[in-house]
């Protein structure tokens, strides 16, 4: 079981915030801390203060950092172009002496788009150009030394590309992909990921999510076990009742809120909620924390959440 921190600092943090966040994570065990790839909220407030790019975050976190992995959930496809995306995780991945995981997504805040003046186009669209993204990273990664690397898709040509920056990591960093996406996600998935993220959602959701990824690694002829699953929720987390709610209500979350997209409560409570996520399948945990000054709550779930967590596993 794998215990991963997941911010989001497009709500509003300096580098050395989420540093400071990143570094108490790993001080405390746990074995990932992952950020978001966005540069507004979702919402009109927030922000301050001011935006951060993922990969900048994450080139800084590799040399700042020891043992903790690093990624994102998930890079928008829609940002950056597939070569030097692929350049950046490798080069990434060698800072940190290959501790990076790419999470890829097909994008979906179009504000956020519209702002920074990057192209939106339809859903089916950007899931082709996610599709092709995945097809040209990971065929630079697996292509040999001394040979070249070419492609000739829809959206994105590449014409004898060297191949020259080798991720730290042989084959190559984990890829991860997900969504609630029904047809084209799992597909995605079982082609090219090493893992497979249902992220916010109620725990009927997670399980035919699961159940979808691992009917596409079948249709496929991909053993479903060498696809690993994985959750994220978010997570407010008190020692008292009026501490979980206070906390929540920093972060501008209700009880409905987190019923439906997380869990709030005691640590019990919210060691029941992870479990039940496990005993579906998932041997991955995503917590998403949004208040990156409250560091307690971070100690708070490392002394009284994780210890009810051990001895708790994925079905085999």
């Amino acid at each position: 079981m794998r215990l991963r921190i997941f911010v989001e600092p497009q709500r509003g943090a300096t580098y050395d915030q989420i540093l400071a966040f990143a570094t108490e994570a790993e001080a405390l065990g746990f074995e990932g801390f992952f950020r978001s790839d966005h540069y507004l909220t979702t919402d009109e407030a927030g922000g301050w203060p001011g935006q951060s790019d993922s990969w900048t975050t994450l080139a800084g976190l590799a040399r700042d950092t020891h043992r903790v992995r690093l990624g994102t959930l998930v890079t928008a496809a829609t940002f950056r172009l597939p070569g030097p995306l692929a350049i950046a995780v490798a080069q990434v991945d060698a800072m940190s002496g290959g501790r990076v995981e790419l999470g890829l997504g097909a994008a979906w805040h179009e504000r956020e788009h519209r702002a920074f003046g990057i192209p939106f186009p339809p859903l089916a669209e950007r899931f082709d150009r996610l599709e092709e993204q995945l097809t040209i990273i990971t065929g630079l990664w697996a292509t040999p030394p001394g040979e070249t690397f070419s492609y000739t898709g829809r959206h994105y040509r590449l014409e004898a590309n060297p191949a020259q920056v080798r991720p730290h990591q042989q084959p190559r960093p984990p890829v991860i992909v997900g969504g609630g996406g029904r047809p084209r996600t799992p597909r995605l998935a079982a082609r090219f990921a090493d893992e497979f993220n249902i992220a916010f959602a109620p725990l009927a959701d997670c399980r035919a999510a699961f159940d979808r990824a691992r009917a596409a690694c079948m249709e496929i002829g991909r053993d479903p076990a060498t696809l690993r699953l994985s959750a994220a929720l978010t997570v407010c987390c008190g020692a008292t009742d009026e501490e979980a709610e206070r906390r929540a209500e920093t972060v501008g979350r209700t009880p409905a809120d987190l019923a439906e997209e997380g869990v709030g409560g005691r640590p019990a409570e919210v060691a029941a909620a992870l479990a039940a996520r496990i005993a579906l399948g998932a041997d991955t945990l995503y917590l998403q924390l949004l208040d990156l000054t409250d560091l307690d709550h971070l100690r708070l779930i490392a002394r009284e959440v994780v210890p009810r967590l051990q001895g708790v596993d994925p079905p085999r």
